[in-house]
């Protein structure tokens, strides 16, 4: 059974996305947060269709700590599911990501759209200049930044190393930094077909201020949060 409700998920993902690819490549002429709105209606039905086939809901703690101007959100990756979620329980919100995911059919194409922060992992310090000089744009135009600062998806349990990307945005941006924690990788795993019911719990912290921190102490008190909290959702 569990067998069969993902994959009419899936099925049902593999309709709908490019549908909204076309959707996203006309709307090219728009301003790039209407385009976002427009663009984000695939992840909020792919949330609601994740909930009636496979029973997958979401509970959120600490909604209240989601500042009113626009931040760095620097979140815990252990599944696809978070990548759809953190649209619809964030404002509008742009993703620095690996460049070539953009050259996906359909799904680069749409997701170029969103104005994301496309980066060449491999270029180092040009990288983190890339990404400062492109964050200061989004964050202007009013757009929450969106970075997994373990670079890759981790199984529950394990943690991978915190890198300075987004650290290095927030202090040399002087924005605050929101982190995120969540337990999505026990229903829907790292690159799992098959995805199990059940609640997941995402815990937003209180934003962090980055006045007067060097990336390194930024980054480690953003990683200490993020891991203990993740200790602690299980009796949240």
């Amino acid at each position: 059974m569990l067998w069969l409700r993902s994959f009419l998920f899936t099925l049902g993902m593999w309709i709908v996305t490019p549908i909204f690819a076309c959707i996203a490549i006309l709307t090219f002429p728009l301003p790039p947060i209407t385009r976002y709105r427009i663009i984000s209606g695939w992840a909020l039905s792919m949330l609601w269709w994740l909930r009636v086939t496979c029973g997958i809901r979401y509970r959120v703690i600490g909604r209240e700590n989601i500042p009113t101007e626009p931040s760095i959100i620097l979140c815990k990756h252990q599944s696809a599911w978070e990548t759809l979620a953190l649209q619809q329980i964030f404002p509008p919100q742009v993703w620095v990501l690996k460049r070539e995911l953009l050259w996906l059919p359909f799904f680069g194409w749409g997701l170029a759209m969103t104005s994301p922060i496309a980066i060449q992992r491999s270029a180092g310090r040009e990288a983190l200049k890339q990404m400062v000089s492109q964050g200061k744009d989004r964050l202007k135009k009013g757009f929450f930044v969106v970075i997994f600062p373990e670079g890759t998806r981790v199984s529950p349990g394990e943690k991978g190393k915190y890198h300075i990307g987004g650290a290095w945005l927030a202090t040399h941006t002087q924005t605050q930094v929101t982190p995120v924690a969540h337990n999505a990788g026990e229903f829907w795993g790292k690159n799992a077909f098959v995805k199990k019911p059940g609640l997941i719990t995402l815990s937003i912290g209180k934003p962090i201020a980055t006045t007067g921190l060097k990336p390194d102490a930024l980054n480690q008190q953003v990683e200490s949060w993020i891991e203990q909290e993740m200790l602690r959702l299980p009796q949240l």
